[in-house]
């Protein structure tokens, strides 16, 4: 049975990579073609992932290991536990969902094997950061999603925005990449291998040690720069100018959660310190509150969608950098249902310009008349990403807000963190409120380029089926609660306070 789910796990990482070559093969009008392939990889990889839940969901461990380089110490190693079965379902999921609406969002003109080529590609290499078991094979992984994110940004490479925002992106997350590679053979210096799980087990000595400091600085570089934080954000808003299904993939559900993905899985090796407290946790608040303030001044949809997820990636980052225990499941909480809203939101703006001819908020108003489904999916979306009750992001902003009033170093920030949260999250509801009232209330639109409609039924179901999810995880907290699935390495068990006074006692395995 091990064996079965080892070979599962190969597959799953081999698939997609298997399946960008085929649909590179493929002829230039075969756009159908190009579909189902990419759907049946996406899917098979769903499938496959969704088969390893029982052996994890107790807080099993799958491996697999073949010899890379054995004379440095090195293996080639695929690993599967709670949080990487999260994310490689993310990554399936979402990626299945994208291809159905790629196939109706890209034009017949457009060269559809190479985009889908490109974002299968990207499909497995986000696998492989997620699924690595061995440091130096996750930082390859890692560039590679830089590789082909400049590829799919890049895509209509005949405008120069696309080319333009294209090396930007790359200049920035690959530059990061270098220096998360030293920061990883610094680390695997002190600790003798660059194995995870020893890794992972090795957080006291990490910690004692003189190059400490510089090595978690240049894990954070590399961190940073994937996860647009501030000042690494100016990537992010330049990326927009490629195809939307681009932008619902990689800049709301997988390349951009790379970077905070990397934090929570190191945080029982680096974490523990108050130089992981106020570089991770400064960094986070500064990016929470910057992006949600210039969201609210953004005059293109996507501009406001990817200053806003600049913002939430903030947040999840300073979950992490509060360094306990039930921050970060509420970062990892937190991350899942983004993923969901935000691609559901890039879904939502991608056919509004498709079917008007525009993204400019300025020109777009009284949608709903035209639009009545899309603007309900989208409504419901953006009710999501401000927190509003009964949805999945009230939820894990809930647990967002119940950390920052624990005591964590007990500074002058750290009594005023509530404080400044809640005013950040102010901004968030602002941009919320403004992206439902301009786009779909008001008068109807005048000289738009199309006239608006509802798009195809199969455009709309991926958005819808996002939108399903916000709805059923707020309606069954109680079940996730009862059921949890994520095991995070700890380090020592920690007691955390609370500023009424109340003692809590949090442990993880």
């Amino acid at each position: 049975m091990l064996m079965s789910y080892a070979f599962s796990l190969v597959v799953v990482l081999a698939l997609p990579f298997v399946g960008s070559c085929a649909a590179a093969l493929l002829r230039e009008n075969a756009r159908n073609a190009e579909a189902w392939l990419a759907g049946a990889v996406s899917l098979a990889g769903l499938i496959l992932v969704a088969s390893c839940y029982p052996r994890i969901v107790d807080g099993g461990v799958i491996r697999y290991t073949a010899e890379w380089a054995p004379e440095l110490g090195l293996q080639f190693s695929i690993r599967m536990d709670g949080f990487a079965w999260l994310m490689a379902t993310l990554v399936t999921g979402i990626g299945f969902l994208v291809v159905l609406y790629a196939r109706y969002y890209l034009s017949p003109s457009d060269p559809v094997p190479r985009f889908f080529s490109f974002l299968l590609a990207f499909m497995g290499a986000m696998l492989g950061v997620v699924l690595s078991g061995n440091l130096i094979q996750l930082v390859f992984f890692w560039e590679l999603t830089s590789l082909f994110s400049f590829l799919l940004i890049g895509y209509w490479y005949q405008t120069a925005p696309a080319r333009d925002g294209a090396r930007m992106a790359l200049t920035v997350t690959a530059t990061g990449g270098l220096c998360l590679f030293a920061g990883v053979l610094i680390i695997g210096h002190i600790v003798g291998s660059y194995d995870l799980d020893r890794v992972l087990a090795s957080g006291a000595l990490i910690r004692a040690h003189p190059l400490y400091v510089p090595a978690l600085a240049l894990v954070l570089l590399g961190a940073f720069t994937k996860s647009a934080q501030f000042p690494f954000h100016f990537w992010l808003p330049s990326a927009m100018a490629a195809p939307t299904p681009v932008s619902a993939y990689l800049h709301s559900a997988t390349m951009v959660k790379a970077g905070v993905f990397l934090l929570i899985r190191l945080w029982p090796a680096l974490g523990g310190s108050h130089e992981w407290l106020w570089l991770v946790g400064g960094a986070g608040l500064v990016t929470f509150i910057f992006g949600a303030f210039c969201a609210c001044f953004q005059q293109d949809l996507k501009g406001l969608l990817a200053y806003s997820t600049i913002s939430h990636l903030g947040l999840i980052t300073l979950l992490t950098g509060l360094d306990s225990p039930l921050g970060q499941v509420a970062a990892i909480f937190h991350l899942m249902n983004h993923a969901t809203f935000k691609a559901s939101l890039f879904m939502a703006a991608g056919i509004i310009d498709h079917e008007t001819g525009t993204r400019d908020i300025r020109r777009l108003s009284g949608l709903w008349r035209f639009m009545p489904v899309t603007a309900t999916l989208a409504m419901v979306a953006a009710a999501a990403m401000a927190g509003v009750p009964l949805l999945n992001g009230f939820l894990s902003k809930e647990m967002f807000f119940a950390e920052t009033i624990e005591i964590h170093d007990n500074s002058l920030i750290d009594q005023a963190l509530p404080y400044i949260v809640t005013l950040a999250s102010m901004f968030t509801v602002a941009y919320s409120i403004r992206f439902i009232r301009d786009v779909f209330f008001g008068p109807p639109p005048q000289d738009l380029p199309r006239t608006p409609h509802e798009p195809p039924f199969l455009m709309r179901l991926p958005a819808g089926l996002l939108v399903l999810a916000c709805l059923v995880v707020g309606w069954m907290v109680l079940c996730w609660a009862a059921t949890p699935i994520i095991s995070l390495p700890s380090r020592t068990p920690s007691t955390s306070r609370s500023r009424s006074g109340s003692g809590r006692a949090i442990s993880t395995r």
